[in-house]
């Protein structure tokens, strides 16, 4: 294959949770950090059974909902390099947008949560750990919250897939269908949130980053998820897309912006900061458009589960 157009779907979905305020919560100017901690902390407290202190010493370890949402294990089936680095976890949390925040009682609280694979079957335990997660308090002040509904964010429109008057999530088979290439003039990558794309272990900046940088990044994590989290592998030869991708063109105003978050585990703060802005793509695309397409809901760069690296794609 010369390009990713054996990429036609992916079991992938995005949902709306929203919810109301019952105390004050105050929350930092990228929340992604701070809803992805409460979160997996509850998800731990719902669903183990052995109280071990680490994961992968347990003999639940590949069978347990925790740690295939949040340490996944390489399977023992796995092969090749790019199964030799970090693990992608089959999920993204999107938080409220850019901007410090006080939310106060009674005022609404809105934000995303991408699932991919194998995760979207644990759906109902997810809504319940969120539950259990935002009734425990997030933030400096333990700010609670009650969940209103669940919506399901699709391309044809949205669908409300829970509230807790209806006590169970309503049947639904989310799937991401690539759409053919649109054979556009110029693909516009609007960065939303910060994309910390790294080369030879240095993040790169609006002056260092190349169409071929991100793309390569993209193509990595993009196949990675598919294999690891959609059951399937993608034969495509990305040594020869790598040097496609040199010939790829981008115009637009990219900017850095910082973001420093405290590591309980690491017990320091860390700085993630990445680049947002317009891009203005042209050149052969064609062969990378499944992989950009994708990237919309998988994200792009590190730190992809706090919801960094979200971008969307317009074409003309």
């Amino acid at each position: 294959m010369s390009g990713g157009s054996e990429i036609l779907s992916l079991p992938v979905a995005r949902y709306r949770l929203e919810w109301e305020m019952e105390t004050r919560m105050r929350l930092p100017e990228y929340a992604g950090s701070a809803l992805r901690g409460v979160f997996g902390a509850a998800l731990r407290r719902v669903v183990c059974l052995t109280g071990e202190p680490e994961c992968p010493g347990c003999g639940l370890w590949r069978s347990c909902p925790y740690p295939l949402m949040f340490e996944t294990p390489v399977p023992v089936s796995a092969t090749g390099e790019r199964m030799q680095a970090v693990v992608p976890n089959p999920y993204v949390i999107e938080p409220p947008p850019w901007g410090e925040r006080i939310h106060q009682p009674g005022e609404p609280l809105v934000f995303h949560m991408v699932l991919v694979g194998k995760a979207l079957a644990q759906l109902s335990l997810i809504v319940f750990a969120w539950q259990r997660a935002l009734a425990r308090g997030v933030g400096p002040d333990h700010g609670k919250a009650r969940l209103i509904r669940v919506v399901l964010v699709e391309s044809q429109g949205e669908r409300e897939i829970f509230n807790p008057e209806g006590l169970s999530l309503i049947e639904h088979f989310p799937c991401v269908q690539v759409p053919p290439w649109p054979e556009p003039s110029v693909v516009t990558m609007q960065i939303i949130t910060p994309a910390r794309v790294q080369r030879d272990g240095s993040p790169l900046g609006p002056e260092r980053i190349t169409p071929r940088d991100l793309l390569v990044n993209l193509m990595r994590r993009v196949s990675q998820v598919m294999e690891l989290h959609g059951q399937r592998q993608i034969s495509a030869n990305y040594a020869d897309l790598a040097q496609q991708a040199r010939l790829i063109d981008a115009r637009g105003r990219l900017t850095w912006r910082d973001w420093t978050r405290r590591s309980g585990r690491q017990q320091q703060t860390m700085a993630l900061g990445g680049v947002v802005g317009a891009w203005n793509l042209t050149g052969p695309l064609e062969p990378f458009w499944p992989f950009l397409y994708l990237g919309q809901w998988l994200h792009v760069g590190k730190n992809a589960t706090f919801g960094l690296g979200h971008y969307r794609l317009y074409w003309n």
